[in-house]
């Protein structure tokens, strides 16, 4: 006679018998909803991504970090400067960053993504070869992305220039007109920002070092598109449009730095996508600009919270936020070419830097630059493409020693004083182009629709005057 505690054994391997036959059964008959419709469908896409080259890992990368820039507009910036103006023209600010996430999507969707990625010269892709987006589907463009779909890509890029002329928004804030910024947007991606991209990072682009371009000019996530680009523009705006009323002599102080403090902790979570997704895939390209950009912004907060301790006798919790957002900008351009080493280097520089630029350089020349875009994005940006000419790492991307051609030759565009050079040369155009066309487009949009408010309606604040609304009613 068999022992109890073995019959209890048999009767529970055949109660789990009994229990994987009844999940069998229910799997095989489950409906053709569970068979054809989730199965064969998520097989067939698995197919297709295979034939197709499509990498869901990297996919699904891109589209976050698509996501994490469009949140640097919205509500990273648009917090990080509504918190730094005066009570009366915080949502005259924040409207200068939300409204051109509608805006610039638009003109994207038209003519921008062609302009900037299409087929063309050296200097600007034709306009109308992806009009209303045209050929840009979910089949990968082996020239920009080979495991994405080209959909992705542009969503992506697409969120760059949404930022990019949200950020020269903090040069002019609390005096220009409404209508004027929509005007001088449209004109300023059009004939700034669409060509610089197409320029440095388009097929054939005059700068672009690993798509058949002339100067080899290493920008991976934007330093001259982005950063430099806006910066000089920001100058040359603040300069035109003149002083605000009372300045220097008044005191401006920020209305509410807890906001602007919550928009830095957005900005650097969000510049997480804005450079580690330029590497286009999930490898290690991505890791590696993730970590430079985390640690040059860290080392770039604690320089210019000692520059200031020094000289004004305390670290103040905005300069700190300031600096961070200095190393941001400053590893941008550097993030997929430079060591972990390097990024803290290029972070350290960042801040002393940009604090001199913000505090001495400012008062030195008298503009009214009202947010420090200049100071921060346009000297910062301008610091970190030049310290890539020496720093750039083939161990880091090994593309740069074995993609550039000169005389049918392979020649490394790693850091030596050869590429210093290149990258002297990216500088100075995207300084002198970007700073002259501006200052064109300003006189365009003075003689249509004028560019600044009245001193009245300065006086009384852009939210009341240029929105008919107060950001509080209490």
């Amino acid at each position: 006679m068999r022992r109890k505690s073995d019959w209890q054994v048999i009767s529970r391997l055949l109660l789990l018998g009994l229990v994987l036959f009844s999940l069998a059964v229910s799997s095989a008959y489950a409906g053709p909803e569970a068979a054809t419709v989730e199965f064969r469908l998520a097989a067939l896409e698995a197919k297709v991504n295979i034939a197709s080259g499509i990498d869901n890992g990297d996919n699904a990368w891109l589209l976050v970090s698509s996501a994490l820039v469009l949140m640097m507009s919205a509500p990273g910036l648009i917090l990080f400067y509504g918190g730094l103006v005066r009570q009366k023209n915080v949502l005259g600010t924040m409207m200068h960053s939300l409204v051109l996430m509608a805006l610039v999507s638009v003109l994207w969707v038209l003519f921008g993504y062609s302009m900037a990625f299409g087929d063309g010269n050296a200097f600007c892709g034709n306009p109308f070869q992806h009009f209303l987006l045209r050929g840009v589907g979910t089949a990968p463009n082996p020239d920009y992305g080979p495991t994405v779909p080209a959909e992705s890509f542009m969503l992506f890029q697409m969120m760059f220039a949404i930022i990019t002329p949200a950020l020269i928004s903090g040069a002019v804030a609390e005096r220009m007109k409404f209508s004027a910024w929509l005007l001088f947007t449209v004109l300023w991606v059009t004939f700034v920002y669409f060509p610089m991209a197409h320029m440095v990072w388009g097929k054939g682009g005059w700068f672009n070092w690993a798509l058949g371009g002339t100067i080899p000019v290493l920008d991976f996530a934007g330093g001259t598109v982005v950063h430099i680009s806006s910066g000089t523009s920001a100058l040359v705006c603040a300069l035109v449009l003149g002083r605000r009323l009372g300045y220097p002599r008044e005191q401006m102080p920020p209305h509410n730095v807890v906001l602007s403090l919550i928009g830095t902790g957005l900005l650097w979570v969000g510049w997480f996508g804005f450079n580690a997704g330029s590497a286009v895939n999930a490898g290690k390209l991505a890791t590696s600009a993730f970590a430079a950009t985390h640690f040059s912004a860290a080392a770039a907060a604690l320089s210019w919270a000692f520059c200031e301790w020094l000289q004004k006798g305390k670290p103040s919790v905005l300069g700190a936020a300031s600096g961070m957002v200095a190393g941001l900008a400053t590893i941008t351009p550097a993030s997929g070419f430079v060591s972990i080493p390097s990024a803290l280097i290029i972070g350290l520089a960042a801040g002393a830097t940009c604090y001199f630029a913000v505090s001495r350089l400012k008062t030195r020349f008298g503009y009214d630059d009202s947010l420090d875009v200049f100071g921060v994005h346009g000297v910062g940006s301008t610091l970190g493409m030049l310290m890539l000419g020496f720093l750039a790492s083939a161990a880091i991307n090994p593309a740069v020693a074995v993609t550039w051609k000169s005389a049918g030759q392979l020649v490394s565009v790693a850091g030596g004083i050869g590429q210093f050079i290149n990258q002297v040369k990216g500088v100075v155009f995207t300084m002198l182009f970007a700073g002259s066309a501006t200052f064109i487009i300003l006189k365009i949009v003075n003689a249509v629709v004028g560019l600044r408010v009245t001193e009245e309606d300065e006086t009384l604040g852009l939210d009341l005057a240029q929105h008919g609304e107060s950001a509080y009613n209490d």
